[in-house]
């Protein structure tokens, strides 16, 4: 029997039979195959180019404080603007973007391009990703929303199980703009299944728990942009995940260029090594995905999110100690288990806990704090790598990340049940 959806709608048909839902699963699961391309292609890209992997971490940090700045807007777009036709607008601008790096590279190498389309791309990739995790709520309720994000996270990780190894291959058989091609062209597999998506519409009051709250009169521009923000500062739970998980992410952001540079530049591999690697840590991502519902019933919130960035620190901090391809992959694939367990109670805990008119600005000031350290940590790792070894870096990244779970047991986040506690509006 079907129980009420959280946000006091009709009961939710089964997610198997949902279409809606359905046809959004499907088209996103093809889209972050898409996306592993560029992953692996542009890193790929600059080392061929330049052979430094400063330039990547530079170039990667240069991407990412555009992804910041965006997310101080994005929120106030998301819950003004029609989600759907938003997520389509981002799809068709990153397909013309992306595509302009395979049409320009066909006269030769035009790294400076690179630091215009990625910057733009990561923006717009910004709207989107806060656009996404509210829509996901209007596809299937606050009732199924872990069940949903579980699902998502777990086929978006299986397709990027392929999606590294194919990727590696395409780059080394035409090189690295042709995957950067394919990922162009996932973008339009994406606008088109959104196009036959419906959400739901909350109109003038929305449920949140057992009270009606009237949804209020927009605001001065100052206080729409910061209402995300002052709701994160409020909830006690949120306000310590937001805070740690910043500078998780200083920590880890860079971790994708210094394995690369590693396994290329120290061990000497090739880029299909690269991707059958990355596609092997992939099946970390499902197995968190499909482990972190039946996990946070049986330990609650605080111990499996505090586990399993304990976890993932440790595997860090043990990737730079290997030579061996195998044992680094494996180590990869534990740490991305971690990442994704932590990631997916993150989300979830705030799409319970906040009310349905907010969600766009407290998701976009989350990642807006959250990736506000992560470009500087991303130059700083990768110049780290190089400076001072991969080895060292790893250990210092894993140790301060096993400090970041430490610290969380003084925090509320050790709650079994932080949904519970917290209030339901802001």
């Amino acid at each position: 029997m079907a129980e009420p959806s959280g946000d006091g709608t009709a009961p939710s048909p089964p997610l198997w039979r949902d279409r809606n839902f359905g046809v959004f699963w499907v088209s996103q699961t093809l889209s972050v195959a898409g996306d592993t391309f560029a992953y692996i292609a542009v890193p790929l890209l600059v080392l061929h180019v330049t052979g430094s992997v400063a330039q990547m971490g530079l170039l990667t940090g240069v991407a990412g404080a555009a992804s910041v700045f965006a997310g101080v807007f994005a929120g106030v777009l998301v819950d003004r603007f029609d989600r759907r036709t938003l997520l389509i607008c981002c799809d068709l601008a990153r397909l013309a973007l992306y595509g302009l790096i395979p049409l320009a590279w066909t006269f030769g190498p035009q790294i400076w391009l690179l630091y215009v389309v990625l910057p733009l791309g990561e923006a717009v990739g910004m709207v989107f990703q806060v656009t996404y995790v509210t829509a996901v709520r209007n596809l299937v309720g606050g009732d199924r929303v872990t069940e949903a994000n579980g699902r998502l996270y777990a086929t978006a990780a299986a397709a990027g199980l392929g999606g590294p190894l194919l990727a590696g291959v395409v780059s080394g058989q035409f090189g690295p703009t042709a995957a950067i091609g394919v990922n162009a062209a996932s973008f339009a597999l994406s606008a088109a299944g959104l196009f036959f998506v419906r959400f739901r519409k909350i109109e003038a009051t929305e449920a949140t728990g057992a009270t009606e709250v009237p949804a209020p009169e927009r605001q001065r521009p100052w206080q729409e942009l910061s209402a995300g923000a002052r709701f994160l500062w409020r909830q006690p739970v949120l306000r310590s995940l937001t805070i740690l998980l910043s500078f998780f992410i200083f920590f880890t952001l860079g971790m994708t260029d210094v394995l690369i540079y590693h396994l290329k530049h120290d061990l000497g591999r090739s880029d299909g090594t690269v991707g059958t690697v990355l596609a092997i840590a992939a099946t970390g991502t499902i197995a968190g995905a499909l482990l972190v519902a039946p996990v946070r019933r049986r330990l609650g919130f605080g111990v499996t999110w505090i586990g399993s960035i304990s976890v993932s620190a440790l595997a860090l901090a043990c990737v730079g100690l290997s030579g061996r391809v195998p044992v680094i992959a494996a180590l990869m694939a534990v740490y991305l288990c971690g990442v994704s367990v932590a990631g997916i109670c993150s989300m979830s805990l705030r799409q319970q806990v906040t009310p349905d008119r907010l969600l766009g600005r407290v998701t976009s000031a989350f990642w807006t704090i959250h990736f506000s350290l992560g470009p500087v940590g991303a130059a700083a790792l990768t110049w780290g790598a190089g400076e001072y070894g991969v080895t060292v870096t790893c250990l210092v990244a894993g140790t301060a990340c096993l400090l970041i779970a430490m610290t969380a047991l003084l925090t509320p986040i050790r709650r079994p049940t932080p949904e519970d506690a917290a209030p339901a509006t802001s």
